[in-house]
């Protein structure tokens, strides 16, 4: 390889980008149209929005987290107290939607189980059948017959029949 090199072949990059200068005396308008924007619009709708965002930031709600509170029973309300009548029907149906919940997710959980163990499901997934099982039984023992419209109060007298035979059959015993 030579020692000289052709300097006009390979010219050095420059060590500074040098400023581009201006061909013409008159301002760009574009400049002017981006500042006045800039102090106009952009400035006060920032700082409105970043005071907003601070607020927010300080009163945080999850809408996910929602808690009701615990209702009285419907044995526990007044004769003639309709609105305890409606709020313990509302936390029924959500008490049974989350029961439906539960034994959704523990039926999922079976099924992953069953699919990732094959035909060793019914010696490694005994403890999800197990479980299953119970929340199955519990589930049926509360809502079972109750059918679509079943309601607070067909449940609490379901409820209130199944204690009685259990009662006759502890006497019968």
């Amino acid at each position: 390889m030579p020692e000289d090199h052709d300097w006009e072949a390979y010219k050095v990059p420059p060590t500074r980008t040098p400023v581009s200068e201006r061909t013409t005396s008159v301002p760009n308008p574009v400049d002017y149209f981006q500042t006045a924007f800039n102090y106009v619009l952009d400035t006060p709708v920032s700082f409105i929005r970043g005071l907003i965002e601070g607020w927010q930031n300080k009163n945080k709600f999850y809408y996910y987290h929602q808690k009701f509170r615990r209702v009285p029973d419907l044995s526990q309300c007044l004769e003639g107290d309709y609105l305890c009548y409606y709020e313990a029907e509302a936390q029924w149906r959500r008490d049974r939607m989350v029961d439906q919940e539960i034994v959704e997710i523990v039926r999922e959980r079976m099924a992953a189980c069953k699919q990732r163990e094959g035909p060793n499901q019914f010696q490694n997934c005994a403890k999800e059948m197990e479980l299953l099982a119970q929340v199955t039984k519990a589930y049926q023992d509360r809502y079972g017959d109750l059918g679509y419209h079943g309601n607070a109060r067909s449940c609490l007298m379901k409820q209130k029949h199944r204690m009685m035979e259990e009662r006759k059959a502890a006497q019968e015993n």
